[in-house]
């Protein structure tokens, strides 16, 4: 039987936390299932020599690692066989969104602690091994194994870069829509309205080939300036209208894009609506059947090209939301888009 991972989920966003998981286990793993789901969490079950590729590519996971259960606070019965790994613990204990309120935090660690002493001593100071405590719908406990590190993550956000936009995606959200994409080690990533580049920057931590272009030659200029300052290579590049990506990009792995929304934004004089149009007929041009385009809207939409697999929302402020769609190319699409060019 697979082991069970717990993932500690961030908050920023209800939907795309457990769906970036999915999308790396959809990419990392030979087989998985998502065994639960609750508020804060997710468990899986798959190989564990999947586990830190899985683990390494997520931006909206606080923490994961080895599932040991979950319990009532008063019932513990089942912890005693827990096996941890050789050397001391420490318990961290945190209380999800106020849950729990009438259970004794530091009673329950020590009781859990009390179990898991049998056969490991503590050490709260400089332990070797984390055990997390996640207080919710019930008392859950894991090993952490893997904490996202966010430090990278805000060093490479948008106002550390020689070349920037105010309106670009953050890293974590432009990691969490290539995730959303599945697509596998190795793979391809495009992004035709590359801008000052955040997402295949991402792309290229990531170990993927990223490729950009942009109407915009100044864009493609200052992208490649960005990677440069990052020490990374675009795989491929070009200055192109989006209309012209199948042309010159074929059977690529992923699109993940954040096309333009914003009064202030280049677009040629070209209607917002027109440009979304054109690029749902270009996205399965370039695309192989079956892969996968992330794409960032600041509205629900569907394009009659491609089928809509799921869209995870994230609030930025009063007057804006995006919403991170996954289109899955289809064959007859792909035609359809040939007989109309």
């Amino acid at each position: 039987m697979a082991p069970q991972y717990f993932f500690e989920l961030s908050g920023e966003s209800k939907d795309m936390p457990p769906a970036e998981i999915a999308g790396c286990l959809r990419a990392e793993a030979d087989q998985y299932e998502i065994v639960a789901e609750g508020p804060g969490y997710l468990i899986a079950s798959f190989d564990s020599q999947f586990f830190l590729g899985v683990a390494e590519r997520l931006a909206m996971t606080h923490s994961c690692g080895r599932y040991l259960g979950a319990y009532d606070p008063d019932d513990l019965s089942g912890l005693e066989n827990a096996e941890l790994p050789p050397g001391t613990f420490a318990i961290r204990a945190k209380r999800y969104k106020g849950m729990m309120k009438d259970v004794d935090s530091q009673g329950l660690i020590r009781r859990i602690g009390g179990v898991l002493s049998v056969h490991n001593d503590v050490n709260l100071k400089e332990p070797d091994t984390v055990v997390r405590l996640q207080m919710c719908d019930r008392a859950h406990v894991y090993i952490e194994e893997h904490v996202t590190e966010t430090d990278l993550l805000e060093k490479r956000k948008v106002g550390e870069r020689p070349f920037f936009s105010p309106i670009s995606l953050h890293p974590k959200y432009a990691r969490a829509l290539i995730n959303l994409t599945g697509v596998k080690r190795g793979g391809t990533v495009l992004d035709p309205f590359c801008g000052t580049g955040g997402i295949v920057i991402e792309a290229a931590e990531m170990g993927l080939k990223a490729m950009a272009s942009d109407f915009d030659e100044e864009m493609v200029i200052g992208c490649r300036e960005n990677m440069d300052f990052y020490g990374l290579a675009l795989h491929d590049f070009d200055v192109l209208d989006i209309g012209d990506i199948g042309d010159r990009f074929h059977d690529v792995d992923a699109i993940c894009t954040d096309p333009p929304y914003g009064r202030s934004t280049k677009t040629g004089g070209e209607e917002i609506a027109e440009i979304y149009r054109r690029a749902g007929d270009a996205f399965p041009r370039s695309l192989k059947p079956g892969c996968r385009a992330g794409v960032v809207l600041p509205f629900a939409m569907e394009f009659p090209t491609m089928e809509l697999e799921g869209m995870s929302l994230q609030r930025v402020h009063g007057s804006l939301s995006r919403h991170y769609h996954v289109f899955r190319a289809l064959e007859r699409a792909r035609m359809f888009n040939k007989e109309r060019a």
